[in-house]
């Protein structure tokens, strides 16, 4: 059974992986840049200064459980004032993500949107003490996030919302839009994970070996080989130009829960039976995908977490009006592609709004 590493993961036990109070990454790594940790921001305060320069962040308490309150932290660039006119952009991230991407901000920015970016619970900023990393055994549970971010971006600006969302982000984002048509005006998936990679078949597997593990212990972790090359070819510490966040994007990912896994196959089961996304959709792909024992040259220019063919052809069955768009050398994260690479999609993306998305 083959796993994105959006998306590859550890090894892990059957304990839950929640981060400790000490966690901070650059106790144990000198190289490591010097971004905070788990960040303590309470929820329903004010607009502060975000991790990057030049944005701010808020966050929200989006729901309780067993391992404390659930936050939801929406980011966006600093403005003197902003113009209610503007359309809004709201990007979602994959698994073991956060949002980091400026040049995806000021692409929107520049071309008259109003973008903002989500971290969802459990993530990068929204992460704190005591909570397992990404967890969750239902992706209904990220409406609350969304629903959080809509609401507040909503009130700044008049128009309907774009959503652009990445990998398993893209798959909450498309059984989100299915479920509340008319909400936002254009759906724009990065790499969606739309199915397990190999068939449908490897889903059924998976589906037979998590489905029981989850169900007697949530938090029970998958035992997944650790590989961090899709971290190598983002990360400026390797083969990549990206700063990221060394607890918030770690090299190997997220230990993988089952019950998350298990969430997932469920929403793979829905695209399958075919959506109907009321909005047009524009998927972005890379033009081909690989697959390797050991790292190579040849990873820095292809999908390695996903296989580009099959997102393309189950986004097909998201809705009525669906466009695909394939990008030669391309990263799995088109928008976090070398930059020749990334500046096409963004401009096409652009392009695709004003005949689409408006």
């Amino acid at each position: 059974m083959t796993l994105p590493d959006d998306d590859r993961r550890p090894d892990s036990s059957s304990t839950p992986a929640a981060v400790p109070a000490s966690a901070d990454p650059r106790e144990s790594d000198a190289g490591a840049p010097e971004l905070p940790a788990l960040l303590t921001t309470e929820p329903g305060g004010d607009w502060e200064p975000d991790v990057i320069d030049g944005f701010e962040a808020k966050t929200f308490a989006v729901s309780e459980d067993d391992q404390g309150t659930n936050l939801v932290t929406i980011v966006r660039p600093v403005a003197d004032e902003r113009d209610r006119s503007r359309t809004p952009v709201l990007l979602i991230h994959g698994w073991a993500d956060y949002f980091y991407n400026e040049p995806a901000a000021k692409a929107f920015e520049d071309a008259g949107y109003a973008f903002h970016a989500m971290d969802l619970h459990r993530y990068g900023r929204s992460l704190r003490e005591g909570q397992t990393p990404g967890w969750t055994d239902s992706l209904l549970n990220y409406d609350a996030d969304i629903e959080t971010a809509l609401g507040e971006i909503g009130r700044t600006y008049e128009n309907k919302p774009i959503i652009v969302a990445h990998s398993t982000g893209g798959l909450v984002a498309s059984l989100w839009a299915e479920r509340n048509p008319g909400r936002i005006r254009a759906l724009v998936l990065n790499s969606p994970w739309l199915e397990m990679q190999g068939s449908t078949w490897v889903r059924h597997l998976a589906k037979t070996i998590v489905d029981p593990v989850a169900s007697r212990q949530p938090y029970a972790m998958l035992k997944l080989p650790k590989i961090d090359f899709y971290w190598r070819t983002l990360s400026s510490e390797a083969e990549g130009e990206w700063d990221l966040h060394p607890l918030w994007r770690p090299k190997t990912s997220f230990e993988v829960p089952a019950a998350w896994l298990g969430a997932v196959l469920v929403g793979h089961a829905q695209v399958k039976a075919g959506l109907d996304i009321q909005e047009p959709v524009l998927t972005l792909v890379s033009e081909r995908g690989f697959r390797g024992a050991k790292f190579s040259e040849e990873m820095k220019t292809a999908d390695i977490v996903l296989e580009p063919e099959t997102m393309a052809e189950r986004a097909l069955r998201l809705g009525r009006r669906v466009t695909i768009n394939r990008y030669p050398d391309a990263l799995h994260d088109v928008f976090a592609s070398p930059e020749a690479i990334r500046n096409q999609a963004f401009a096409d993306v652009l392009q695709w709004l004003r005949a689409y998305g408006g």
